[in-house]
């Protein structure tokens, strides 16, 4: 089963049947007044949906560098669109289709596939702009509320369906087969008018940006260009995104007003794409290529060629040869926390761990903000056994970063080794918790209270906190009598 038909069965799944959203506060689209999906709706949809891709769905993305990437560039182009205050999150679907997809709440996943076909960073800045003019300009929620008269069910299976459409345009209808929306006549692909808005909007969020904006319009002819090859076979992107002679024609036409300029690719970019060529096919196969690579001179970075080729090596398990490989990368003297992360688990991995414990804690000072490398140091200790320094290092990120399940996660496994079963489970109720299980995490505290471990402290705040999910417990399966 594709990801596209996973992401579907999924989201019906967990939005309509496992965690519904609270229809309270729901709009009545019953009634006039109320013809607007609110924005603070559509973030709890987007929230549980990505809820169940991150944590369910095993074509989920789950690199750090790759994630942090995609959000240090989606970042940047959000803040210069019109509805920064979104909150947009960007993340990685392992799918060597060439596509991208908007959800509501400014969810955005981004196809491995999309990564290598941009020749550009440009290139991948406009599809990125695009979709993230898809959610200032509200479109998801102007489809759905094109139908009046829409129970809460029936509006869910609706965004379903324009999800399952976007992400795949051939599974559309599965995505609501049994749901009251099959019923409703509404097309699921976004229309003409709302893909020449967001072109128009992304254009603008690039100019704004700084980037090169004739990004959008050179990927958006070679894919159509392409298409010709494909015939009935196009890009998943083309299907989902119909791109016509007349919205290229608008593109470059907008484009005779911004004179050229030439904007350097990030060395951010060419990193991840040579990671995600490198994790390709079986390891010999990915260090064969990347050593052609190498040796030929064929790449746009050499510091990427050689770090891809540190990848590679690294997945062969060839350790010295990762070495040799992550130091030519960084003698070119471009500094990345890509390269550093790496570094660090091959020092650990030829069993140096006080060497590669050393790199991450001097990665981390000079990008202090870097996921990747925070979690990355949070493995690394727990893997060398070092859970009482795993637990402080926990502690004291999940400080600046409360809700991240990854470091919950953290804690949760410091306190297993430590031998310390009623936090362990404390710990992994706030886990279960933030990914919106809230009878996992009940039961979770439940066990926490019977470990006989903790202490009068730690059992006053594990009752405390037990009290608060069982009454959200409660006040959720009131609100799925209502559906």
């Amino acid at each position: 089963m594709s990801f596209h038909h996973r992401l579907a069965a999924l989201v019906l799944a967990g939005v309509v049947a496992v965690q519904p959203l609270a229809a309270d506060n729901l709009p009545d689209l019953g009634e006039a007044a109320s013809s607007d999906l609110s924005p603070a709706t559509e973030k709890k949809i987007g929230q549980q949906i990505m809820h169940e891709i991150r944590w369910r769905d095993p074509s989920y993305l789950d690199d750090a560098d790759v994630e942090a990437y995609l959000n240090q560039i989606g970042g940047r182009l959000a803040a210069a669109s019109s509805d920064p205050g979104i909150g947009f999150y960007f993340f990685g679907v392992n799918d060597s289709s060439i596509n991208a997809f908007a959800m509501p709440g400014g969810y955005i996943g981004v196809n491995s596939g999309l990564l290598l076909a941009a020749q550009s960073e440009s290139e991948l800045a406009g599809v990125l702009a695009h979709e993230i003019s898809h959610v200032t300009q509200r479109h998801i929620a102007r489809q759905v509320m094109r139908e009046k008269q829409l129970s809460v069910g029936t509006m869910l299976a609706m965004v379903v369906g324009l999800l399952a459409a976007r992400s795949n345009a051939n599974i559309a209808s599965a995505a609501v087969i049994g749901s009251q929306a099959g019923a409703v006549s509404a097309q699921l692909g976004f229309s003409r008018d709302f893909e020449r808005e967001a072109d128009r909007s992304g254009f603008d969020i690039l100019k704004k940006a700084g980037f090169e904006v004739r990004g959008m319009s050179i990927f958006f002819d070679r894919l159509q260009r392409a298409s010709r090859v494909y015939e009935n076979n196009a890009p998943v992107y083309l299907r989902t995104h119909p791109v016509t002679g007349e919205r290229i024609s608008d593109m470059q036409n907008r484009e005779q007003s911004v004179s050229y300029k030439q904007v350097a690719d990030s060395l951010e970019f060419h990193l991840v794409r040579a990671k995600l060529r490198a994790k390709q096919g079986t390891p010999a196969e990915a260090v064969k290529a990347l050593q052609m690579l190498v040796g030929d001179k064929k790449f746009a970075s050499q510091t990427a060629a050689h770090y891809g080729l540190a990848v590679a090596l690294a997945r062969n398990r060839d350790w010295s040869g990762a070495e040799q490989e992550i130091l030519a990368a960084r003698k070119q003297k471009t500094p990345s926390p890509l390269l550093d992360h790496l570094h660090a688990d091959i020092r650990i991995a030829q069993g140096d761990a006080d060497g590669g414990l050393a790199l991450y804690r001097e990665a981390m000072v000079r990008y202090p903000l870097n996921q990747a490398l925070i979690y990355g140091y949070g493995e690394a200790l727990t893997g060398q056994r070092r859970f009482a320094d795993a637990l402080q290092f926990a502690e004291t990120q999940l400080q600046l970063y409360p809700e991240d399940v990854r470091l919950h996660k953290l804690r949760a496994e410091s306190y297993a080794g430590l031998g310390k079963r009623a936090q362990q489970h404390r710990a992994l109720g706030e886990v279960y918790a933030l990914q919106g299980q809230t009878p996992a995490a009940v039961e979770q505290l439940q066990l926490a209270q019977k470990a006989g471990d903790a202490n009068f402290y730690e059992m006053s705040v594990i009752d405390a906190r037990l009290r608060e999910l069982k009454q959200k417990q409660i006040e959720e399966m009131k609100e799925k009598k209502k559906w």
